[in-house]
């Protein structure tokens, strides 16, 4: 083992396994994206088809995000997040063996079912793990894990497809997964007093959700991921398809184009919690220092409704998605932070579950639209990306309104 677990420098190394639980987890959802041509053609989707697929996904994720939280809450991170890491890693290579619409939105429930214990448990563990002062870093490189899952499947994915077949792609992620859920399951334990940074929050008692639902607090939380996260789920699941129909990018060239917007996304996620952390540091206040970055990135994000406009230049296209996309992880960096700022630590996953239940709900309705929209329309995109910048400056004004100020200095229950 690199450090010992009583050294100071460990919570680093937990930090490493969250970042490496974030790419594989993104690795297992971003495969369909890719090979969407490939399958397509081979079982005839529609668009309308491919959208209800991914809709599954987002069922699954949604049903289980508040009960995760829940679960990690209440029996602990190592044996909650070591089971839900097996079910989503199990349900990735499910895919392998699926052979119609029907058979893929299976496979895609079950993985959205496992893989919605992720950000619950990594947040509530870095809250544990971290200062105040540090958590927006952490939090940073942890969501920047979402961001390489994006760049790596995209260069290894279609190589394997070429040499192997379409079904090697989901077996191969299933495997990175199954290999994390060992480490984790072996090296976790609960750090010790002297890691906890916000001694009044370990103290609080499990608040259930009927109290939690009727805050204020909660709903701002809530509704910032609830209205932002469906964007991040169009990039995923969509932009492969876009850049397709848009641009003729084979299955393979798509890799350059998703690997400079996800490796912006990633400058992005890194760089958004590192200069709200740098604020706290300098003396800002929390509210502060995080609605100040969190509005920086909500005018950046408008870059991407000017997409239209960049019809015929690939590469001018995917500098202002870059943006967006680098744009969203610093604002997702700082949104899950406020949960672990404003709330006792013993709820930080039932908060963080409540809010990924508001996201993927609005993710499931809006693959479904989308899909219906695109068929619809004979694939205008154009609409789409003018509302996709348009939802943080929305979800901001919402947060400023919601939360109340006390929060932000006590996080009391």
């Amino acid at each position: 083992m690199i450090f010992s677990r009583a050294s100071p420098h460990f919570r680093w190394f937990i930090c490493g396994l969250l970042f490496y639980a974030t790419t594989v987890n993104y690795m297992d959802r971003t495969v369909l994206g890719i090979l969407k041509p490939v399958i397509g053609r081979e079982l005839h989707w529609t668009e309308t088809q491919y959208g209800l697929i991914n809709s599954a996904f987002q069922l699954g994720y949604a049903l289980t995000m508040p009960i995760a939280g829940w679960l990690i809450d209440r029996f602990g991170i190592r044996i909650g997040y070591s089971a839900a890491a097996l079910v989503w890693s199990l349900a990735s290579m499910s895919h392998a063996f699926a052979g119609s619409v029907l058979q893929f939105s299976a496979a895609r429930l079950v993985l959205g079912l496992g893989e919605a214990a992720n950000f619950p448990a990594a947040i509530k563990t870095v809250a544990d793990w971290f200062a105040r002062g540090q958590r927006a870093l952490a939090t940073g490189i942890l969501n920047s894990g979402s961001n390489l899952g994006a760049i790596i499947a995209p260069l290894v994915v279609p190589f394997l497809a070429r040499r192997f077949g379409w079904h090697s792609g989901f077996l191969f992620t299933g495997s990175l997964s199954m290999s994390w859920t060992i480490v984790w399951f072996l090296i976790y334990r609960e750090p010790s007093k002297m890691f906890r940074s916000d001694a009044p929050h370990a103290s609080v008692d499990h608040i259930p959700y009927r109290s939690l639902l009727k805050g204020r607090a909660t709903w701002a939380v809530v509704l910032g991921k609830g209205l932002t996260d469906p964007v991040w789920y169009f990039y995923l699941f969509w932009l492969p398809g876009f850049l397709q129909t848009n641009y003729h990018v084979d299955l393979v060239n798509i890799g350059p184009p998703l690997v400079a917007i996800y490796l912006s996304a990633d400058i992005g996620s890194i760089g958004g919690g590192w200069l709200s952390s740098a604020l706290l540091n300098r003396g800002w206040p929390v509210e502060r220092a995080r609605k100040g970055v969190m509005l920086i990135f909500a005018v950046c994000v408008l870059a991407v409704a000017f997409v239209p406009k960049t019809a015929g230049n690939l590469w001018a296209t995917v500098m202002l998605v870059s943006i967006a996309a680098a744009s969203h992880q610093g604002w997702s960096a700082n949104m899950y932070t406020i949960a672990s700022d404003c709330f006792p630590r013993s709820v930080v996953a039932s908060i963080i579950g409540l809010a990924g239940l508001f996201g993927a709900l609005g993710g499931m309705f809006a693959h479904t639209a989308i899909g219906i929209w695109l068929d619809f329309s004979k694939e205008a995109y154009g609409p789409l990306f003018v509302i996709a910048g348009l939802m943080y400056s929305v979800a901001l004004l919402l947060i400023h309104i919601l939360m109340p100020r006390d929060r932000w200095t006590t996080g009391a229950a």
